[in-house]
């Protein structure tokens, strides 16, 4: 056999196995399981075509013959990658995400049909019957339309009333667990592993989504014992349970005792806690985030109900009793707690975030915001591989989710100290305040942060004040956020450049007066300490800004605030009071 025919035997091989890993791929146990089942199908029903190419003469196929091949040959790869991925992860996520399958699968059905119709395959010496068989397939894939596979109406209105009913009645529950193949114990269990790797792999952002899923599998549970009261869920578990304990997923443990979490919080760095532990590190008088060693902009400690809820129906899929009430915390030792970074994994991203378009640098931008997030040997990684330029760039991109994981990105990356000096180095801070100025509001509220943590340093406080945060600084405070974050963060930092002369200088320039007092009057007991913390520093030895403050009403709000804030609030709010009552004698006395 020449070169150039053993070329084209090849080329029909790979073709062939192609097909074949398409034909062997397992069956999906999911909603997109008829239109998976007829692509598929359709693919199979290819293979005598080639089978009989092969086994002619190969050496009559021209060059043009071999392109047409080749191009098929991508279509099926793309088409496997598809059918894999349809296959894998949660069944209530891919029924909630069908319509946007519903174009990916249309996407490959067409471009399957356009190579075979390239292929001219009416002009191959083939037997009549494998003609008429690809001649039938071909016009299926002409055919195919992905929406008209995926309809399903009933489905689509169950799951609509699923999501805005807490009691969508037992006919409605059993027909999803039917159609989202969740009908056994060991589906629920595999289904609430995949929306533990959800919440993990999407860094949170989808919110409400999860603790709605998370609600429905549970309902879905219910419904599957009481329709088979027969079947212990924990029966097994319990038999098992007597040799060996599950292993607890490391997110479902509290950092501080390594035990499972009953009352997960989140903290302001976004680490997540068990309440009583984190609660008694407070306590204690610490500032710092025990995880992170970030400094702490408030105390405020939120549920996380998402969390809550996938630890509930883990413990219930493995037969785990629900950890008591944990009135105490006990430390423990571990181990290693940080895990190896991925080098090759964080070096292919920072590729994609240098070379590749827009939709490849948003991806890449919001992986190694997670990662970042995730550990401190990630966050020397991605540093020393050189992600923190390429970052600060992709401050200044058009695209807003993209700049959002950026400036998110730098956050996380500046809670390690000497990543700080790298990004201030790679001129960040002007792009930061940019953000700051014009971005989104979760993009701003992350500036405001990263500026925060950059600002720890006293070097940093000049460079920040002459970028012009300030004034963005005391807009965000006027606007507020809806998740309140922005004030904490903005009161913070200005906190911390108050400290420093010419940043005390700036922030006198831009009106805050107003807006400090009426924090002091309404705001939390954090957010009244930094304001008052502020105020203190522009009305020392500054006697116009102390009468501004006179004006706006501040004694009342000061005099209720050294009565009832935090020890650091009273002893700033009595100061500044001192000041004022000063100042009132001296006018006495310039009167008489």
């Amino acid at each position: 056999m020449s070169g150039n025919e053993n070329s084209k035997a090849v080329a029909v091989d790979r073709l062939l196995a192609s097909i074949k890993e398409i034909s062997g791929l397992p069956e999906c146990r999911n909603v997109c399981k008829r239109m998976y089942g007829n692509l598929v199908r359709r693919v199979k029903l290819l293979s005598p075509l080639f089978e009989e190419i092969k086994d002619s003469d190969c050496e009559l196929l021209s060059d043009e013959h071999i392109r047409s091949f080749e191009s098929l040959g991508n279509a099926l790869g793309s088409a496997k990658s598809l059918l894999e991925f349809m296959n894998q992860g949660s069944k209530l996520y891919r029924a909630l995400q069908r319509n946007e399958m519903v174009e990916k699968f249309q996407q490959i059905n067409d471009q399957i049909e356009a190579e075979i119709r390239v292929l001219q395959y009416e002009k191959f010496e083939i037997s009549e019957e494998v003609r008429e068989q690809i001649e039938l397939v071909h016009a299926q894939f002409k055919r195919a339309n992905a929406r008209t596979e995926l309809a399903d109406l009933q489905l689509d209105s169950d799951l609509a009333v699923a999501q805005k009913e807490k009691d969508p009645g037992p006919e409605i529950l059993n027909r999803l667990s039917e159609k989202l193949h969740l009908k056994t114990i060991n589906d629920l269990k595999k289904e609430s592993a995949e929306l533990h790797d959800l919440v993990i792999t999407s860094g949170g952002e989808l919110g409400d989504s999860i603790e709605m899923m998370s609600s429905l599998l549970k309902r879905l549970k219910n419904c599957v014992l009481n329709e088979n009261p027969e079947v212990d869920p924990r029966e097994g578990e319990k038999i098992s349970m007597k040799h060996r304990s599950p292993v607890i997923p490391d997110d479902f443990r509290c950092p501080i005792s390594l035990e499972l979490m009953k009352d997960p919080v989140i903290v302001s760095t976004g680490q997540t806690y068990e309440r009583s532990c984190i609660q008694k590190w407070l306590d204690a008088g610490n500032k710092t985030c025990p995880k992170t060693q970030q400094t702490l902009l408030h105390t405020a400690l939120t549920p996380n109900y998402a969390l809550k809820s996938l630890i509930a129906l883990w413990c219930e899929n493995n037969g785990v009793e629900l950890p008591k009430k944990q009135g105490s915390c006990k430390t423990k030792k571990s181990g290693s707690s940080l895990s190896d970074c991925d080098r090759a994994a964080i070096n292919a991203l920072l590729d994609r975030l240098a070379n590749g378009g827009m939709e490849q640098q948003r991806a890449a931008a919001g992986e190694l915001r997670l990662l970042a997030k995730r550990n401190a040997d990630n966050r020397v990684c991605i540093a020393e591989a050189g992600a923190i330029p390429l970052l600060v760039e992709l401050l200044s991109s058009s695209d807003p989710r993209t700049q959002e994981h950026a400036v998110t990105a730098l956050l996380n990356l500046s809670i390690n100290e000497s990543n700080k000096g790298t990004i201030v180095n790679a001129g960040a801070i002007p792009d930061i305040v940019d953000v700051l100025k014009n971005g989104s509001m979760e993009a701003r509220e992350n500036a405001a942060a990263t500026l925060f943590s950059l600002s720890v340093l006293d070097e940093n406080k000049v460079a920040i004040g002459a970028a012009g945060a300030i004034p963005a600084l005391i807009s965000l405070l006027c606007e507020g956020s809806p998740r309140g974050g922005m004030v904490d963060e903005a009161l913070a930092i200005l906190a911390i450049l108050a400290s420093h002369p010419e940043g005390r200088t700036a922030i006198g320039q831009a009106d805050p007066i107003p807006i400090l007092v009426a924090v002091i009057r309404t705001g939390s007991p954090r957010n009244r300490e930094n304001a008052a913390a502020v105020l203190w520093s522009l009305c020392m030895g500054d006697l116009l800004q102390l009468k501004l403050a006179r004006d706006h009403g501040a004694d009342e709000a000061l005099r209720e605030l050294s009565e009832n804030g935090t020890d650091r609030a009273k002893r700033k709010a009595g100061s500044i009071l001192e000041l004022l009552q000063r100042m009132e004698e001296d006018d006495s006395l310039l009167k008489s």
